[in-house]
């Protein structure tokens, strides 16, 4: 999956807005005004900082050598996935998909019903 691709798919999901926060060389996707995706443009290897679930994100470094420790993040609940690496893109799909619904789950029922989502 290239920039564009992963671009394209965030900007699909519901309530998503990108930014630019951090200055014009970091992209970050946010749900409702909270991250979810964050990728730096200023870096020669496409990769991406996607919220995980600490768990999951202890069995995906374990077995994905692209998968590490966020960089830059909260090393628990944060993992930087190499998209140029040899991960099938349905997984770097599964993983876009958790990081946003670990967000979109973390609000109240009603802001989620208020939302649409």
């Amino acid at each position: 999956m290239d920039i564009e691709a992963f671009r394209t798919y965030c900007l699909g999901k519901n309530e998503v807005t990108e930014e630019f926060p951090f200055g014009p060389e970091t992209l970050v996707f946010k749900v409702a005004g909270k991250m979810f995706a964050l990728t730096g443009l200023d870096r020669p290897e496409f990769s991406v900082n996607l919220k995980c679930d600490p768990n999951y994100a202890m069995e995906l470094r374990e077995n994905f050598v692209e998968v590490q420790p966020g960089y830059h993040m909260n090393k628990i609940h944060w993992n930087t996935v190499h998209f140029e690496g040899s991960l099938p893109e349905n997984l770097l799909i599964e993983l876009i998909d958790h990081s946003y619904h670990l967000v979109v789950d973390s609000f109240s029922k009603s802001k989620r019903k208020e939302l649409g989502i």
